[in-house]
């Protein structure tokens, strides 16, 4: 349809204008946050950009939603004050229909914004972060110590006193293993192991189990039934947002396996969808609200649309720590700002005067 294309050719112009201004912009916020740090460190100038070069995927996923909401707001502002709706309006045509466009763009921001974190804003933001550290010489370890594990849904409760990830190798072990019912059968006691063909070695082991109702004590002979991975030790480190989703779902996995704490690491697992659900929810929003006024139509437009979405990020945030200090389910946590505002934004879109 000509009114189609025509719409589209209004609001992708504005869109890269406002995505090159966000992302910019960000990149001088990252920049700034980190300036006093970069010149007490010495880093070189070119250490500094490449920091920032790998910064640019992740401001470009944070960019597209406001970009989206203001270049909506915009487009639909600049037609009302050019009286161009007028005319489609008296040919029959009602605001719901014109706006489709926009809604279907919004759709595949979204199905975008998902994949594009996945694939190049995940690894790109990881690589940003070693630099980060690296050039402001803070070490971060991935060994772990005094770790206490569960496995084997229950079953297998291990307990090390420090797990080397870099090389591989658990020092000071105990595993304690229990049936069904929660009764003991046996434990086993290592001062080490190390990874070797997908299981675990260990080294002078000795097994406590029951015999005859007697609890005997004997060395143990070579087993390839310890095979937890060594990640599993080591998740509780792992920061989600440098994990692709597939990673992230084996993550909450491992740590409720674990019996360590998984409900923040939950919900962002859940945060990973609804945050790229995000593009189509400002569009609704911003459309919503371009048919609400007659003067002062871009002012009032945009200065709605922008704070609608302050409101919607703040419920995000509140619902995201609440989350992750377990007051509600992680799926709420993510999903409740999301669905209200699906919600509200279609109402607001049906209602809307034309």
């Amino acid at each position: 349809m000509i009114l189609d294309r025509y719409l589209v050719r209004q609001f992708f112009p504005i869109f890269w204008v406002a995505v090159s201004l966000f992302v910019f912009l960000l990149l001088l916020i990252d920049l700034f946050s980190n300036l006093v740090r970069y010149l007490n460190n010495e880093v070189p100038i070119t250490m500094i950009l490449r920091i920032s070069l790998y910064f640019i995927p992740k401001s470009f996923s944070y960019a597209m939603p406001i970009s989206l909401l203001f270049a909506a707001a915009y487009t639909l502002g600049d037609l009302y004050a050019k009286n161009e709706l007028t005319t489609v309006f008296s040919s029959g045509i009602p605001f719901w229909r014109f706006t489709v466009p926009l809604l279907l763009i919004g759709v595949l921001a979204s199905v975008f914004s998902f994949f594009f974190d996945d694939i190049l804003v995940i690894p790109t933001l990881k690589v940003k972060n070693d630099l980060s550290r690296r050039a402001l010489r803070q070490h971060v370890t991935e060994s772990s110590a005094d770790i206490v594990i569960k496995a084997k849904n229950g079953r297998l409760v291990y307990a090390v006193d420090f797990f080397d990830y870099e090389k591989l190798i658990l020092n000071g072990i105990n595993i304690i293993e229990m049936d069904e019912q929660g009764k003991f059968i046996s434990q086993i006691r290592a001062p080490s192991a190390f990874w070797a063909d997908n299981h675990w070695e260990f080294s002078n082991a000795v097994i406590y189990e029951y015999e005859e109702n007697i609890l005997r004590l004997r060395p143990l002979a070579s087993t390839t039934s310890y095979n937890e991975p060594p990640e599993i030790f080591r998740r509780n480190s792992v920061n989600v947002e440098e994990l692709p989703a597939r990673e992230a779902g084996f993550l909450v996995q491992d740590l409720r396996s674990a019996g360590l704490p998984y409900s923040n690491a939950q919900a962002n697992y859940y945060h990973r969808y609804s945050f790229a659900a995000a593009s189509f929810i400002v569009m609704i929003l911003s459309i919503s609200m371009g048919g609400r006024f007659r003067k002062n139509i871009l002012l009032m437009s945009l200065a709605t649309s922008l704070s609608v979405a302050v409101v919607y990020y703040i419920m995000e945030m509140l619902s995201m720590t609440m989350a992750g200090l377990n007051y509600i389910h992680p799926f709420a946590g993510a999903w409740f700002p999301v669905l209200s505002f699906v919600v509200i934004g279609t109402f607001l879109l049906r209602s809307a005067r034309t």
